[in-house]
């Protein structure tokens, strides 16, 4: 289910009328479907890699999936209800233009996309799919983005840096339970005990309003999420800020990829769309629009390791 722009205003304004200080250094989030998205120029080079004869789900189009799971600022609905803007369909906007096609963006359901992309009724996934070995088996990855992490306090907080074991002794830390953060958490807990250091404390929230509202009023420290979600937050109310990141994948590394079907053909071309777009510095400028800088990567990987089964 894809997120209404209109649902994240009014969470907004529940926030920032419980804590009016939110709103003093909110940024503005262009939330229209006609703001214009960043373009690059067709890559010749992308273009020649598509193999011959290759039959896109529609004729001269780009057709990408993209699911409502991954919530803003990755993917979620303008303020006309029915149009897909974020991140992801930016994301998709630079392969389409590279290649040469117009693009048509889908909204489909995380449960549909492997069937969707396996029988060719989507061209590619830009959905934050992260690529693991048992994906690999049935489809091919073109990389585009770290999967990270992100801790976030209050902004005027004086905790300035969260990287490691120690700096979060003592802290009372909200966090998902069953995540892969949990996890971070509970082994770093575990690090820090056996030091003789006190370790977090773990604070469970099932409603995200409740629980940057405990950040508010300082009944918890810190929240320890997907950095996309609380980036998004940071940006639309002020009220709080990026101290630390973790790879996602903690302690291996996790890619997040374009998902294509498996020895198409297609991911090579993708692969050197996003390579262009990277080095002609839009890839950039979509990441800072949607406030996920820290997520970029230096270049695009086809079929990098992937998580473990």
């Amino acid at each position: 289910m894809f997120i209404n722009s209109a649902r994240v205003a009014l969470l907004t304004l529940a926030v920032s009328v419980a804590h009016n200080t939110l709103a003093s250094t909110a940024q503005p989030v262009d939330l229209s479907p006609d703001r214009p998205r960043i373009h690059v120029p067709r890559n010749e080079a992308a273009i020649a890699q598509i193999p011959a004869g290759f039959k896109f789900a529609q004729p001269g189009k780009f057709t990408v999936a993209v699911s409502g799971v991954a919530g803003p600022p990755l993917a979620l609905l303008a303020n006309d209800d029915k149009t897909t803007i974020g991140s992801e369909a930016d994301t998709a906007q630079l392969v389409a233009d590279s290649l040469g096609l117009q693009l048509n963006v889908v909204q489909t359901s995380w449960e549909d996309w492997p069937l969707g992309v396996s029988s060719g009724k989507y061209d590619a996934v830009i959905s934050n799919v992260t690529v693991t070995e048992a994906r690999k088996k049935r489809f091919d990855f073109a990389t585009y983005r770290q999967d990270v992490l992100g801790f976030y306090v209050k902004a005027n907080s004086k905790i300035s840096e969260i990287k490691q074991a120690s700096d979060i002794a003592g802290l009372k830390i909200i966090v998902g339970s069953g995540t892969n953060q949990e996890k971070v958490l509970l082994a770093w807990n575990e690090a820090n005990e056996k030091a003789g250091i006190k370790p977090a404390l773990l604070q469970y929230f099932d409603d995200q309003a409740a629980a940057q509202l405990a950040i508010q009023s300082g009944r918890s420290d810190a929240l320890f999420g997907p950095n996309s979600i609380y980036a998004y937050s940071a940006a639309i109310t002020g009220g709080i800020k990026r101290v630390g990141t973790v790879n996602g994948g903690w302690p291996l590394q996790a890619d997040i990829a374009v998902t294509t079907r498996k020895d198409n053909g297609l991911v090579r071309p993708i692969h050197t769309a996003l390579e262009g777009a990277i080095a002609g510095g839009q890839y950039e400028q979509v990441l800072k629009r949607w406030g996920l800088d820290v997520e970029r990567v230096d270049k695009s990987l086809i079929n990098p390791p992937g998580l473990p089964d």
